[in-house]
């Protein structure tokens, strides 16, 4: 079974950036589509960014041109750049392997927690 860890979270402002990591425990994640999904506080985890194991990405429209994943399989690592942040991006950030269609397939890690507020 293949564990996620991410980390990156943090508070910062409105307008600012974090950058997201997500580190996989197994050598072929570089086989994986994944995908960054966000639970925001009385709200589902929806998906947020994806990527296939080519590098296809695909955003959620909340997100388009202000985020962007990227990975690096040699260090079995997906990443998200956050930019322009907005008080509702505010969420638990969780990273998974994803299905064709980009629905989660494993279980999930612990998230890093996104606080956007001034």
């Amino acid at each position: 079974q293949v564990q996620f860890v991410e980390s990156g979270g943090g508070l910062v402002q409105p307008g600012g950036s974090l950058r997201l990591s997500c580190a996989a425990s197994r050598s072929i994640f570089s086989m994986y589509n994944m995908g960054w999904y966000r639970q925001a506080p009385g709200k589902q985890r929806e998906l947020v960014a994806g990527i296939t194991s080519v590098g296809i990405t695909n955003y959620a429209d909340s997100v388009k041109g202000r985020f962007a994943i990227s990975r690096d399989n040699a260090k079995n690592t997906v990443y998200l750049q956050m930019n322009s942040l907005k008080p509702e991006d505010t969420a638990v950030y969780y990273c998974n392997r994803g299905s064709a269609t980009m629905a989660p397939l494993m279980s999930w890690g612990q998230g890093t927690q996104v606080t956007v507020s001034s």
